[in-house]
């Protein structure tokens, strides 16, 4: 029976990836590093910590990776404060609804780190709709890895067979997959080059998930 559902929140609940991609390359430029759309792609999905300490690897950057985040972060939150175009994922907020007054427990599990988090949900009103929200940025591992969801599951309080994780990107999936716990690949307008093949089940909207319609999966 499903009892919970563990989300992610950039590309499932709110579209930040313009932002955070702005607020990478005015780091990338910051840094003087030439960082491609491939290698770039390639982040998706995981912490900012993890990704700074690979450049730093990667392009031999004397500054340490903490740095790094600190110049990301600092890019990012402007454009955070200062664009009005962010808005949440179209039908994300009925779903959330649908769930939480069908009596499913809902936990965030994202990438991203708590500031953005409490911002995003502070913004749109989302905390009465979640008993807890983690952040890969305050984990030892970062997606592909498995931890967050397995943290994801202990803070709803329900088995790993009774949830449901909604991702879309490859990195969250091999995770939730790791967990050993059934996962939704959003294929949305907003996701490009992910690979959704290993997704328990595939949706391009979140109506094709409804609680009347993906309940009877898990009886």
């Amino acid at each position: 029976m499903l009892k919970a559902v563990l989300f992610d929140m950039d590309g499932v609940i709110v579209d930040t990836e313009p932002l955070h991609r702005k607020a990478y390359f005015l780091m990338f430029n910051d840094m003087s590093i030439d960082v491609s759309e491939t290698l770039y792609t390639s982040f998706t999905g995981q912490s900012t910590l993890n990704i700074c300490k690979k450049l730093v690897d990667m392009f031999t950057i004397s500054e340490k990776p903490e740095t790094l985040v600190a110049v990301k972060r600092k890019h990012f939150k402007y454009l955070f404060e200062n664009d009005s175009s962010l808005q949440l994922l179209d039908g994300v907020l009925d779903l959330i609804k649908d769930y939480h007054s069908n009596g499913l427990t809902l936990v965030l599990a994202s990438s991203a780190s708590m500031p953005n988090i409490d911002r995003i949900f502070d913004r749109f009103d989302l905390n009465k709709y979640f008993v807890a929200k983690l952040s890969g940025a305050d984990l030892k591992e970062s997606k592909p890895h498995p931890e967050i969801f397995i943290k994801a599951a202990e803070a709803a309080g329900h088995p790993r067979e009774h949830c449901m994780v909604i991702e879309d990107s490859s990195n969250g999936i091999k995770a939730a997959n790791g967990a050993g716990i059934y996962v939704v690949g959003y294929d949305s307008k907003h996701s490009t080059d992910q690979d959704y093949s290993k997704a328990d089940k595939v949706v391009s909207t979140f109506n094709e998930i409804k609680h009347e319609l993906i309940a009877p999966v898990f009886k």
